[in-house]
């Protein structure tokens, strides 16, 4: 064999096993994003926004099970007002969140919707850690959707004090495939946004949320 055809050849090898190693990695991401801890007790379960039913049945599963005797709902940005002065009345995703708990068992007075208006997981995260510094709490178990799971970690520890503590859940109900998420365009677009999402937070969050009617959300 010539020079310049061994030459050839190692290139040809280097191309097919970086092609092998790019389907491993496509295969791979939806089961990578998943990254969520052992149940433990908490002082307080908290139902991420989206996702309804799945994310408000399991912290309710969570709740009977005993690891916590408190959920709370975050308070996503909505068309409330702009519909008002239409005269059409809007019922949030917290209030139909709340109604599932209540459903699953969940006693009204051990449920709490947080009073901060979020537009996206950081926000999430920043109103779930001051709400428990407010309240003198230490641990709280998060869920989430599957894919969602390694990101909320990474953004409570580039958002919370060292001395509070996650346990991230994901939503079993949830029709996530994570063998197969390039087959439907729903966990095709979770996996696109998740891996999005996970490079802006291991760059420490360049890109922010946007403003909530109309207003800056710098202490976010």
């Amino acid at each position: 064999m010539t020079r310049r055809n061994t030459f050839r050849a190692a290139i040809a090898a280097v191309i097919v096993l970086l092609v092998v190693l790019g389907v491993l990695v496509f295969r791979g991401v939806g089961r990578w994003l998943v990254r969520e801890d052992a149940l433990r007790p908490a002082d307080v379960i908290a139902v991420l926004s989206g996702a309804m039913p799945e994310r408000a049945e399991e912290a309710a599963r969570i709740f009977r099970l005993g690891y916590a005797h408190e959920i709370w709902i975050t308070h996503p940005a909505n068309p409330s007002q702009a519909l008002a002065a239409l005269g059409i009345h809007f019922v949030g995703e917290d209030d139909y969140s709340r109604e599932v708990l209540v459903r699953e068992g969940v006693p009204a007075s051990d449920i709490a919707i947080l009073p901060g208006t979020i537009v996206d997981t950081e926000q999430e995260i920043g109103e779930i850690v001051r709400q428990m510094r407010r309240n003198g709490l230490t641990t709280a178990i998060i869920v989430t959707s599957p894919p969602h799971t390694r990101r909320v970690r990474a953004l409570w520890r580039d958002l919370a004090p060292r001395n509070l503590h996650v346990i991230v859940r994901a939503a079993y109900e949830d029709p996530y495939d994570a063998n197969h998420w390039w087959r439907n365009t729903r966990d095709a677009l979770a996996v696109t946004r998740e891996t999005l999402g996970l490079l802006n937070a291991w760059a420490h969050l360049p890109v922010r949320p946007h403003a909530i009617a109309g207003k800056s959300n710098q202490n976010h």
